[in-house]
């Protein structure tokens, strides 16, 4: 009998077709960008839902799996994906897969010619610096809400044409694209060129009168408490001790974590330290502020502190006596049964951490001893009566769990409570001066708070080491407290003394002197700043920058040598240690 072999490869194909269901590519690429960008604009599960209907299995494993973006940072998602390109199919040959199927170029001509005809360049304008002025939350209120105008042409003015099959997508789904939007723009802050030099910081500070300073480890690193990602940090060091079976060291402040193994994850809040070093325990009690926490209750007594957002859990900006401050990741200062969810004053299990046990809540506890008298009375009785209730889990007793009582620091995978979304609404249009003190912002949303206010408010950064993913107008690097000793010198300031703090341990002895002064001998023996070729950067002693400072200094170097035929002879050159 003869075979229809023609006829039987075409059957086949046609069941591959159906089986795998094939998506333009200007689908497919626009698709993977608002994949992308999932982790850093929070999509829920409908949306991504909606997003993959009609997309092969094959498609969306390819997707989820091997993200074209999968290996960047958090923090560089969205900058990933500025280029326009990636969302208006225009790519080049080198940006796509060998396999990938050429877009149709009539087709990214019409969509050229829709978005030209959607808006004027004025209206774009005015477009861009309402959303930088503004924010999201009011952008999205007045075109959406108010004007009504379609997210497709909102869209238009971000520079984002999508295709056919994505503008079918739900009004929900249709809002995340426009919050993607909205969140590059944000996030690609232009520098003020007005501001560049010391001076100019000094100048910003003096006149300032609501300013907000953002504040992470690095603060409190000279206390003797580790930052997290340094080379030296905390998570290098979990990482080469190699003690505790983690995929990941920042699996140790992951709630689940914290649930399944408490007493490892407690035992982070001690921090061992080599032979010749004494053993200090991160709790407040066992430290005195740094420099930088002084040099901010300066500030807030002068009268400029808007708030200070801070990061660290520490508590040792209260310590130092700053009131408008905000601990987003919680503190040591209460804690909260994970069980019957009671708060007790963090004293209360200070003694049981420091000495090494794991903290029980006590309300959970006399209700267990109560459970057990019970049955110990019901074993003595015997028998029970008949139509007595019965358990039939004679064990239950035993197994019942005893809460643990869990610092109220927040860890991965539990959400900021709701004072931190409140004081971004209410400071944000009052702020006008930007601190950064010693954080890398690698972790949102706190690393969001840059993007939340105005882009015509000053920025100044103070940090050991650059920031990739933020634009600030001044750029001081090396060790903060240096810094902001050697701004108060600037600003004729006094650095207020520090407090030493009595705890149930350790007397940590005062650093400077006595009277928390810096020495003669220091003084003189101290490096001046060292400008960047003739950029807003600047180095002092403890700056980390390597390639990215030399790339700032040929940079600009190259701008300088454009616009003045020569040099000044011995011009200092900056150095990085």
């Amino acid at each position: 009998m003869g075979t229809n072999t023609s006829g039987q490869k075409q059957d086949d194909s046609h069941q591959n077709a159906r089986a795998k269901p094939k998506i333009s590519p200007l689908h497919e690429l626009q698709l993977r960008a608002f994949l992308s960008a999932a982790d850093d604009v929070d999509a829920d599960s409908d949306t991504l839902d909606d997003l993959m209907d009609g997309v092969g299995e094959e498609i969306c494993s390819s997707m989820t799996d091997q993200d074209s973006l999968s290996g960047l940072s958090d923090t560089e998602h969205l900058d990933s994906t500025q280029d326009n390109s990636i969302f208006n199919g225009a790519i080049s040959a080198d940006a796509t897969d060998s396999d990938t199927e050429q877009i149709d170029p009539a087709e990214l001509h019409a969509l050229e010619q829709e978005a030209d005809r959607a808006w004027t360049k004025e209206e774009i304008g005015k477009m861009m610096h309402f959303v930088r002025e503004k924010g999201m939350g009011p952008f999205i209120r007045e075109y959406v809400v108010v004007q009504q105008t379609p997210i497709v042409k909102l869209l238009f003015a971000f520079g984002i044409s999508l295709c056919p099959e994505l503008r079918a997508k739900s009004p929900a789904t249709l809002l995340y694209f426009l919050r993607v939007a909205i969140s590059r723009v944000l996030r690609l802050r232009e520098k003020l060129p007005q501001h560049n030099t010391i001076e100019d910081a000094v100048s910003l500070i003096q006149r300032s009168r609501r300013i907000i300073i953002l504040t992470g480890a690095g603060i409190s690193v000279s206390c003797g408490i580790p930052d997290f990602r340094s080379r030296n940090g905390l998570y290098a060091s979990l990482k080469a001790n190699g003690q505790y079976d983690l995929d990941d060291p920042q699996q140790m402040f992951d709630i689940h974590y914290f649930k399944e193994h408490p007493a490892a994850a407690l035992s982070m809040y001690r921090v061992h330290r080599p032979s010749n070093f004494h053993i200090s325990q991160i709790y407040p009690s066992n430290f005195i502020p740094s420099p930088c926490h002084r040099f901010i209750k300066l500030i807030e007594d002068k009268g400029k502190l808007l708030r200070n957002y801070t990061q660290n859990i520490d508590t040792l900006e209260t310590q130092a006596g700053i009131k408008r401050v905000l601990q987003c990741h919680g503190s040591f200062k209460t804690a909260t049964c994970l069980l019957c969810r009671k708060q007790v004053p963090g004293v209360e299990i200070e003694r049981e951490i420091l000495e090494r046990r794991v903290p029980y809540c006590k309300t959970c506890l006399e209700a267990h001893r109560a459970a057990e008298a019970q049955k110990s009375k019901v074993t003595k009785k015997g028998k029970k009566r008949k139509n007595e209730w019965d358990d039939d889990s004679d064990d239950s007793d035993d197994d019942m769990p005893v809460g643990v009582m869990k610092p109220d620091i927040t860890f991965f995978g539990e959400k900021l409570n709701d004072e931190f979304d409140r004081a971004l609404v209410e400071d944000r249009d009052k702020v006008d001066l930007l601190l950064v003190i010693g954080t890398s912002l690698k972790v949102s949303p706190v690393s969001e708070i840059l993007s939340h206010l105005p882009h015509s408010v000053p920025q100044i950064l103070i940090n050991r080491t650059p920031i990739r993913h933020i634009n600030p107008d001044v750029v001081l690097l090396g060790n903060a407290d240096d810094i902001v000793q050697y701004l108060c010198e600037r600003l004729h300031w006094e650095l207020p003394p520090p407090t030493p703090q009595h705890g149930l341990h350790l007397d940590v002895p005062v650093p400077l002197g006595k009277n928390g002064k810096r020495s003669s001998t220091e003084m003189m023996g101290r490096s001046e700043p060292v400008r960047v070729g003739e950029s807003h950067v600047w180095l002092f002693q403890g700056a980390e920058g390597g390639k990215w400072v030399e790339d700032i200094r040929e940079k600009y170097n190259h701008v300088v040598k454009q616009n003045v035929p020569h040099s000044e002879p011995g011009a200092k050159k900056a150095r990085v240690t």
